[in-house]
């Protein structure tokens, strides 16, 4: 079941986007639009009181929960940021807006954009380790947290691979090719918005 909600709050994260955006420019429902993104966090407090209550149930600590740790981790810290970025690209095609700025490329403004990412996903790292280490401690010797301890590492890794990321752009910074516009400072959209939800 909690694979499936996890399924259902990602589709809901980008229905509710959807939705949200459109009403903002294509209807011009602005309070309405506030509403509906307003609405994505409680996908996330329904995800994390649903596993709360199937692991108070007895449930065996498995792979799922841990997912669903991530899950969340990943939404808090990148869904705002997605949004952002998604809201700035509708704003410039559907509502005459300019067009929202990229992330840089080259040199130190492209190392400070990847900085800025590794402290999202260290942010998010550390609430799926701490909703994990909760769920530890909730269940105790009642039952094998083996899992749960492994997407803890898990975590940890994916943190140590934006930080090596985020490292290899300072010692080695991209040099721009000769004739190239010098790159700004303004984050635009990150690797994670690109191939998850992300939410956010």
């Amino acid at each position: 079941m909690i694979v499936w909600l996890i399924a259902a709050c990602e589709i809901g994260f980008w229905v509710l986007l959807a939705l949200g955006l459109a009403a903002r420019y294509l209807l011009k429902w602005r309070r309405t639009s506030v509403v509906l993104l307003l609405c994505e966090p409680v996908l996330e407090l329904v995800l994390f009181v649903v596993t709360a209550i199937d692991l108070r149930n007895g449930a065996e600590p498995g792979w799922e929960h841990g997912l669903a740790a991530l899950y969340i981790g990943y939404t808090v810290a990148f869904g705002h940021y997605t949004i952002r970025w998604l809201d700035g690209h509708a704003a410039h095609r559907l509502g005459g807006g300019p067009p929202p700025p990229r992330p840089p490329r080259y040199g130190r403004a492209r190392a400070r954009h990847e900085a800025k990412l590794w402290l999202r996903a260290v942010f998010g790292g550390a609430v799926a380790l701490t909703l994990l280490q909760c769920a530890v401690w909730y269940v105790g010797d009642s039952g094998d947290v083996s899992s749960l301890r492994s997407f803890q590492w898990a975590a940890l890794r994916a943190v140590g691979i934006y930080g090596l990321i985020a490292l290899s752009y300072t010692v080695w910074p991209r040099k721009a090719p000769a004739g190239a516009e010098a790159d700004g400072d303004e984050p635009g959209r990150d690797r994670t918005a690109s191939t998850s939800t992300g939410s956010r």
